[in-house]
């Protein structure tokens, strides 16, 4: 990443200063990328240390270490907790939490609240004191909301290069960017594999990284200082982000899941903090040692059925649009318009989309409803430089293709038709 570079206030002649916080913000990015190394890694865990980590998480709740039992699987792991009957209720008494996942969970909630009173709004970004409570709240709420967005929509060092505070960037780039490539991407995929009902507090291992990575970038870089309890839990949980999968705490047992045998993900597009997502063409894009596995087509969970077998008997009764969307795009949707047999209801030069063609299909009676399918060409390209196709389910009251695609901007198709190019 290069060096953010500003126009000199004090001079005229364009000359540039690197911002004070550029070198900070290229630090960042760098432990983030190594949190999400962390969080998307495949193969054994280092059990030693894990078992470690948790032994010393148990000692702080004032708590025997456990006994440790390692599945091959999270789903593995749910299993033997109810094989063994560990699942049941966690508990929280008057007097305090009284089973191990309820102390444990209690003992890092608290832990995080005290390590968040150390990273405060800075005083240049809350509204003046002379302003009412009320105005304050609702002023900072807002301010907030702008900056979250203008962050979220654009890379570090232009946020730094537009006088955003430290905070909001680093919020971002780590808290935001790790939890939508870890726990919205990997763990929703792996909960997937699990049975509705398991018993006890999950703890992800590595794809909870994004919190602490969170609190130990500040750590790290001298942004906060934490109390010396808090260093030592955080210690634990870095362990545990390094080392494994998922666990499971129990009065007198941690159940221990083992990573992944393999994890494929690629950059998810148009994003700018470094997020990426679960996929695979041709095998399942998360895989674990007893055989469980998932599907994922460009951050899509899937039947296997899609990337194994698409077929157009398969898609038509498929019910869910966006199952449906994959396997027709895994076929394309030229060979699928054509297969299904598909009648063209209006087609229309894309106004939006120089040169391109908008055309709008009766969908097949299995889809249900009498909705339509409009086929449109991407107004940006993929990596590969190509023009995706792509298809969007649209209302059955729509003949022009025009009115169509309009609709899916909130547009008339008369407005539409004013666009110079869609993006």
């Amino acid at each position: 990443m290069s060096a953010v570079r500003i126009p000199s206030t004090s001079s005229s002649h364009g000359t540039f200063i690197e911002d004070p916080h550029s070198e900070l913000i290229r630090s960042v990015v760098s432990e983030r990328d190594t949190y999400l190394g962390h969080g998307m890694r495949a193969g054994p865990s280092d059990r030693h240390s894990a078992e470690s980590a948790v032994a010393q998480l148990y000692r702080h709740a004032d708590l025997p270490v456990p006994r440790f039992v390692w599945e091959l699987s999270p789903a593995a792991a749910a299993a033997r907790i109810a094989e063994d009957n560990l699942a049941y209720a966690v508990t929280f008494a008057v007097e305090g939490p009284t089973c191990a996942s309820a102390r444990i969970a209690t003992l890092l909630s608290i832990s995080r609240s005290r390590m968040d009173a150390c990273i405060r709004l800075p005083v240049s970004e809350r509204p003046p004191p002379r302003w009412p409570m009320t105005i304050r709240s609702q002023a900072l709420r807002a301010a907030q909301g702008r900056t979250a967005a203008a962050v979220r929509n654009q890379p570090p060092e232009m946020s730094v290069r537009a006088g955003i505070g430290l905070n909001p960037i680093i919020r971002s780039t780590v808290w935001d960017s790790l939890r939508t490539s870890l726990f919205d991407g990997v763990a929703a995929a792996i909960r997937t594999l699990m049975p509705p009902l398991v018993g006890g507090i999950p703890w992800y291992g590595q794809q909870e990284a994004h919190r602490i990575a969170y609190y130990d970038i500040y750590r790290r870089l001298g942004l906060a200082t934490f109390q010396p309890q808090d260093n030592d839990l955080l210690d634990a949980l870095v362990a545990l982000t390094e080392s494994t999968g998922w666990w499971w705490a129990f009065d007198d047992v941690c159940v221990m899941s083992e990573r992944p045998t393999a994890l494929h993900s690629e950059p998810i597009p148009d994003r700018v903090h470094g997020e990426r997502r679960l996929h695979h063409h041709d095998e399942p894009a998360l895989q674990f040692a007893d055989g469980s596995s998932a599907y994922v087509l460009n951050g899509t969970i899937v039947p296997d059925w899609v990337v194994l077998d698409p077929s157009v008997e398969r898609i038509t009764v498929e019910r869910n649009v966006e199952i449906r969307r994959s396997a027709i795009e895994r076929i394309g949707w030229d060979n699928y318009i054509d297969a299904a047999g598909l009648a063209l209801v209006d087609n229309s030069d894309d106004p939006g989309n120089e040169g391109c063609i908008l055309q709008l299909f009766a969908t097949p009676a299995g889809w249900g409803g009498e909705g339509r399918v409009l086929l449109a060409v991407n107004g940006s390209r993929e990596r590969d430089g190509q023009r995706r196709r792509y298809g969007l389910y649209v209302p059955g009251e729509f003949s022009s293709a025009l009115d169509a695609a309009g609709w899916t901007y909130g547009l008339s198709g008369e407005n539409y038709a004013q666009l110079r190019r869609r993006t």
